[in-house]
């Protein structure tokens, strides 16, 4: 191959390098917070792990609250799987929005409902101390079925880990 061949050869592969996305970014989370829905609010808790690609990333998440049969305020668990846009270079804190679907299972006494749901909301996650971070999030749950509330909001605070 001559030279100037291999030249370009080399530029060419350089650039290409250039341009592929750094590589992927992954964190979790654990969480404390509140569901509610109507005038019921319940503690909840849960944990997130997710993988970013710069902007658009994936995310795994449970939360768990328990009943209230004195309240009559069901248990709800959430498993979902999220897509989430975020903005970059920003210092100190990032924002995000995400969407996702999963299922619930929703438990009063005897009562048990286990269906789809949707999930719409956002949130920032805060720089504390090098990968340690803050994370508030507040999301609405659509839930199909036949639950007792279809719609729970949900607004939790947690400690974030990037790795």
């Amino acid at each position: 191959m001559p030279a100037h061949m291999k030249m370009r050869f080399a530029a060419f592969a350089l650039a290409l390098l250039a341009a592929t996305p750094s590589v992927a970014r992954a964190d979790a989370t654990a969480f404390l917070g509140r569901n509610s829905a109507d005038d019921k609010r319940a503690m909840t808790r849960g944990f997130a792990f997710g993988v970013s690609l710069l902007i658009v990333g994936f995310e795994f998440e449970y939360a768990n609250s328990s009943e209230e049969l004195a309240e009559a305020r069901p248990s709800l668990r959430t498993t979902s799987g999220n897509v989430f846009v975020q903005t970059v270079g920003l210092p100190g804190f990032q924002l995000y929005a995400t969407t996702g679907t999963g299922i619930y299972r929703e438990r009063l006494g005897n009562d048990q409902e286990t269906a789809a749901l949707l999930n719409n909301g956002g949130g920032i996650k805060i720089n504390i101390a090098g990968p340690i971070r803050a994370r508030v999030d507040y999301r609405v749950f659509s839930l199909k079925g036949n639950p007792r509330h279809s719609t729970v909001q949900r607004l939790y605070a947690g400690l974030n880990l990037a790795f």
